[in-house]
């Protein structure tokens, strides 16, 4: 969330171009952050997975599982849904979201609008239906399938989102659009990464070796790469596998943090506030683009212009900070004071389907996550 936080915060409003020394070289790292959302793939994978393979002989296992997703997800999610509806009709804001965005957004549908004519008008809200899209399919696979079947189905869905990128690619559609079956690899590799540490990764060092392998092969990947045009999601490999690298690459950092977070080391993970930030993470990711159009209503209201062209570094930074500050206090008051009577309900239920004794054999806290 932090990544994605300053993405939209600095290099997606600003840009670099205009830009010398320091601050050029910030606002350029500012940009690696469109894959926060690549990392939260991987992670929702990894901790829906779990939960299933851990539930998955309950009598109640679908049930409980989506009454818990319901619960954690749905009352935020339609209390943005319509705040963004609402303020768009308002002068807090120049982002206008139609009735056609609103009504396809309600059935989590906002990754395909563009399918059907109707632009994506708040755009974070596509990752939200993709992960909707994996909750309905996901469960019944992990319930009718073997453990020994699913890595090789998680497989197949990884190397299928490629194909299929590649083949949109060749047929000159628009290969890098959010629609599920494009993206799902990340959650793929997620489920994978679940599924292996309840088999043969369940050794601490095993979990690390992985993790070492994936991040070292994907990085060496991207380097060996780089004449053929991975950097640009313009050219065929940049277009097709370039996500593919990160998403794999983030699996590693998964694993790399499961090994370390659960050794002699995890206090370097386990910190204030990084937990401060895990637990209003879903709110602050809703509603930190509608924050931030707030802000620059406000500001352009005194005349003042951030843009790929126009306004200084300090002027960016100024704007961010309004908008984080604006941001982290809306999700803040949401989580504690909206979504936690939700949360109290969903825990009813997590202690119903919970096994008598846990499949993972390291432990690994995942409570403010899923």
């Amino acid at each position: 969330m932090l990544l994605v936080l300053l993405f939209h915060g600095f290099y997606f409003i600003a840009g670099a171009a205009r830009f010398h020394g320091p601050v050029r070289w910030f606002l350029l790292l500012t940009n690696v952050g469109w894959t926060g959302v690549n990392l939260f793939f991987v992670l929702s994978g990894f901790l829906i997975t779990g939960i299933l393979l851990d539930s998955q002989s309950h009598p109640e296992y679908y049930r409980n599982f989506y009454l818990r997703r319901a619960l954690r997800i749905l009352p935020a999610y339609y209390a943005v849904l319509l705040l963004v509806l609402a303020v768009g009709r308002t002068d807090l804001t120049t982002r206008h979201v139609s009735w056609g965005f609103f009504g396809l957004s309600l059935v989590y549908l906002s990754n395909v609008t563009m399918l059907l004519g109707v632009p994506m008008q708040y755009a974070v809200l596509w990752s939200l239906a993709v992960e909707e899209h994996f909750y309905l399919l996901w469960p019944a696979a992990v319930r009718s399938f073997s453990r020994r079947a699913l890595p090789w189905i998680c497989g197949c869905f990884i190397a299928g989102s490629a194909a299929l990128r590649a083949l949109y690619y060749w047929r000159h559609c628009d290969y890098g659009a959010p629609y599920t079956w494009l993206v799902l690899d990340g959650l793929a590799w997620g489920a994978l990464l679940a599924i292996c540490a309840r088999g043969k990764l369940s050794a601490r060092n095993g979990m690390l070796r992985f993790g070492l392998a994936c991040t070292i092969s994907s990085a060496l990947l991207v380097l060996v790469l780089v004449p053929a045009g991975i950097m640009s999601s313009g050219s065929f490999v940049g277009g097709v596998f370039r996500i593919s690298l990160i998403n794999s690459f983030f699996a590693g950092i998964v694993a790399i943090a499961l090994a370390v977070g659960t050794g002699p080391w995890k206090t370097i993970l386990a910190r204030p506030t990084l937990r401060f930030f895990g637990e209003i993470s879903y709110g602050l990711y809703l509603i930190h683009m509608l924050a931030f159009d707030i802000v620059d209503r406000f500001l352009g209201r005194w005349g003042l212009d951030v843009s790929w062209t126009s306004g200084t570094a300090a002027l960016i930074l100024g704007r961010f900070v309004a908008g984080a500050t604006l941001s982290v206090s809306i999700a803040y008051l949401s989580r504690w004071y909206f979504e936690e009577p939700f949360l109290r309900l969903k825990e009813k239920f997590a202690a119903e389907a919970a096994p008598a004794e846990s499949s993972l054999p390291f432990s690994f806290e995942t409570s403010a996550a899923s």
